[in-house]
C-alpha cells in the first residue's frame, strides 16, 4: 500500500470520525433537552423511544446495515469494470426498485402500527398511563422516517464508493439539529410534548436527504426513474442483502428484545436503557462504525483486484485503531458513568434515581464495546468479499445467547428484588457482542481471510498495559454520585473535563513511551 494510499485511508477515517464525533455531540444535547424537559414519570419518553426504535430498526438493517452494506460492492464492481453509462444505469434502476418497496413498506408500517407496537412492547397493554395508545399514535407519525433515512443511507453509499466521505458523515447532524429545534421551540404547541419529537423525527428525515442531493449531481449520478427490477446488478444485492438483513443486524435485535423485556419492568426503564446505549453509541459510532465505512470500499477494491496483500494489511490497520481506542474508552465509561451522567443530564426532570438506573445501564453496555467495535470490523471482512453465511452463522449463535441470557438475568433480578433489573438486558447484550466477535474472529483466522500481523498483538498488549495505568489514575479521584451532585455545574463540567484529557494524555503517553506510533501502525508489516 504506497504512502498516498494510506495516506487518503487514515484522512477519510479523520473525516467521518470528526463529522461522526460533532453528529454525536449535538446527538447528546438533544437527548439531554429531551430527558430535561419532558417527565418520564408518565412513561411518555419510553413510548417515543418505542415508537422510534421500529423505524430505527429498519434503518439500522436495511440503511445503514444490509441494504448499505450490499451496495457498495456491487456499485464498486461496476465502478472498477463497467463504464459509466454501465454504473448509472444500474444506480438508475436500483435506486427506482428499492423506492418503491420502501414505500410500500412505510404505507404498510402505518397500517399496522397497533401490531406493530404489541409485538414490541407488550408489557405496554396494561399499563394505567396509556402508553400502548401514545405509542401507536407516535409510531404512525415515526414510520415513514424508515423511507427517507434509507435512501439518504444508500445516497451515503454511492459517495463513500467515489471516496466522499465528508457529506454522509455530516448528514446526521441535521436530524440532531431538527430535534433540538423541536424540543426548544415546538414542544409548547403540543398538548402532549412527545408529538414534537415525532414530527421532528419524520421533517429531519427529509431534510437529510434532500442535503445528499447536491454531491451526487455533482458526480453526474443523481438517479433517475428507471423500471428495471430484474437488472443484474440488483439480482447480486439481494443475493448479497438477504442473509445480510441477520448477521448485520445482531445489536438491533437484541435491541428488540432487550424493549420486549423493558416494557414489563418498572416504567422508566426503556428510558434508562436507550440513555446508557447511546453513550456507549458515541465511540462505537466515531471507530467502530467510522473505520467500516472507510474500510468496505477500500476492501471490496482490492478483493475485486485479487491484491490480498494490500487488503490483509488494511484489515490489520483497522484493526489496531479499533483495539487503540476500545479498551480505554470501555474503561472509561465504567469509571466516569456516574460524573459524566450527572454532568450532562442532571437537571429538572432528570432525577438522582434516574442516574443511577441510567448507570448501572451503561456500565454493563461499555463492557461489551471492545466486543461490538471488533464485530464491526470483521463483518465489513467478510462483507467486501460478498460472504454472508459466516456473518449470519455468527449472529444466530449471538442472539440465541442473547435472548437466553436477557430472560435468565431479568427473572433472577427480579426474584432478588433487585433494584435496577434492566442490567440484565445490558449485560446480556454485552456478552452476545462478545460471543459474535468469536464467531467471527476464529472463522476469518481458520480460513485464513484474516491473517493478523505480528505487530496488532503487541498493540493489543501495550494498548491493555496503557489502560490499565490510566483507569489506576482515575481511581485517586472522588467519582462517587453524591460528590458530583454537591458540585455546580461549572464544577461538574470542569472536573469531567479534566478527568477525561488527563486520563486521554496518560494513555497515549504510554503508548509513546512503548514506541507505539500511528505512521508504525500504517505502515505494511
Amino acid at each position: 500500500m504506497s504512502l498516498s494510499i494510506r495516506e487518503r485511508f487514515l484522512k477519510n477515517t479523520a473525516v467521518v470520525s470528526v463529522f461522526t464525533m460533532l453528529s454525536r455531540v449535538f446527538g447528546y444535547v438533544r437527548d439531554a433537552l429531551m430527558f430535561i424537559f419532558i417527565s418520564n414519570a408518565s412513561g411518555a419518553l419510553d413510548a417515543f423511544f418505542v415508537a422510534f426504535r421500529i423505524p430505527n430498526f429498519f434503518r439500522r438493517i436495511f440503511g445503514e446495515g444490509a441494504l448499505s452494506t450490499a451496495y457498495i460492492p456491487v456499485l464498486s464492481d461496476y465502478k472498477t469494470k463497467e463504464e459509466k453509462s454501465e454504473v448509472k444505469e444500474f444506480i438508475d434502476s436500483s435506486i427506482t426498485t428499492i423506492s418503491l418497496i420502501l414505500l410500500v413498506v412505510s404505507v404498510i408500517g402505518v397500517l399496522i402500527a397497533p401490531i406493530l407496537i404489541y409485538l414490541i412492547a407488550p408489557g405496554f397493554i396494561n399499563s394505567d398511563t396509556g402508553q400502548y395508545d401514545l405509542s401507536v399514535s407516535l409510531l404512525k407519525i415515526t414510520f415513514p422516517y424508515m423511507l427517507f433515512i434509507c435512501l439518504t443511507a444508500i445516497a451515503g453509499s454511492i459517495l463513500n464508493t467515489y471516496d466522499n466521505f465528508a457529506y454522509p458523515a455530516v448528514t446526521p447532524v441535521i436530524l440532531n439539529l431538527t430535534l433540538i429545534i423541536s424540543v426548544l421551540f415546538f414542544v409548547p404547541y403540543f398538548d402532549e410534548p412527545v408529538f414534537a419529537l415525532a414530527w421532528g423525527l419524520l421533517f429531519g428525515g427529509i431534510i437529510q436527504l434532500i442535503f445528499q442531493i447536491y454531491p451526487i449531481i455533482k458526480l453526474g449520478l443523481f438517479p433517475k426513474i428507471k423500471f428495471n427490477s430484474k437488472h443484474p446488478g440488483i439480482k447480486k444485492i439481494k443475493e448479497i442483502m438477504l442473509p445480510m438483513i441477520f448477521g448485520s443486524s445482531v445489536t438491533q435485535i437484541n435491541m428488540i428484545f432487550d424493549t420486549v423485556i423493558a416494557s414489563f419492568l418498572i416504567t422508566g426503564s426503556i428510558g434508562w436503557l436507550y440513555m446508557s446505549d447511546r453513550f456507549v453509541e458515541l465511540p462505537l459510532a466515531l471507530f467502530g462504525i467510522s473505520i467500516a465505512t472507510v474500510l468496505l470500499p477500500k476492501l471490496s477494491e482490492y478483493h475485486n483486484k485479487s491484491d490480498d496483500d494490500s487488503y490483509n494489511k488494511t484489515l490489520n490497520w483497522g484493526f489496531k485503531l479499533a483495539i487503540l481506542i476500545s479498551f480505554p474508552t470501555m474503561l472509561g465509561l465504567i469509571l466516569l458513568s456516574d460524573p459524566i451522567l450527572i454532568t450532562l443530564l442532571n437537571y429538572k426532570e432528570f432525577s438522582s434515581n434516574d442516574v443511577y438506573m441510567t448507570s448501572i445501564a451503561l456500565i454493563a453496555f461499555s463492557l461489551g464495546l471492545p466486543g461490538m467495535i471488533g464485530s464491526k470490523i470483521l463483518i465489513t471482512n467478510y462483507y467486501s468479499r460478498k460472504d454472508t453465511r459466516y456473518p449470519v452463522n455468527a449472529a444466530l449463535k449471538a442472539v440465541i445467547c442473547n435472548f437466553i441470557l436477557n430472560i435468565t438475568f431479568v427473572v433472577i433480578l427480579v426474584y432478588k428484588n433487585f433494584n435496577g433489573a434492566h442490567i440484565g438486558l445490558a449485560l446480556a447484550t454485552s456478552i452476545s457482542a462478545y460471543v459474535n466477535f468469536f464467531f467471527l474472529l476464529s472463522t476469518a483466522v481458520k480460513t485464513k481471510i484474516f491473517i493478523i500481523d505480528k505487530n496488532t498483538i503487541v498493540i493489543l498488549l501495550k494498548s491493555i498495559i496503557a489502560t490499565f495505568i490510566m483507569s489506576t489514575f482515575l481511581l485517586f479521584f472522588d467519582l462517587s454520585k453524591k460528590t458530583w451532585m454537591n458540585y455546580s455545574l461549572t464544577d461538574r463540567v470542569g472536573n469531567l473535563f479534566l478527568l477525561i484529557i488527563s486520563a486521554s494524555i496518560i494513555y497515549f503517553a504510554i503508548l509513546y513511551l512503548f514506541n507505539t506510533k500511528l505512521k508504525k501502525i500504517e505502515k505494511p508489516s
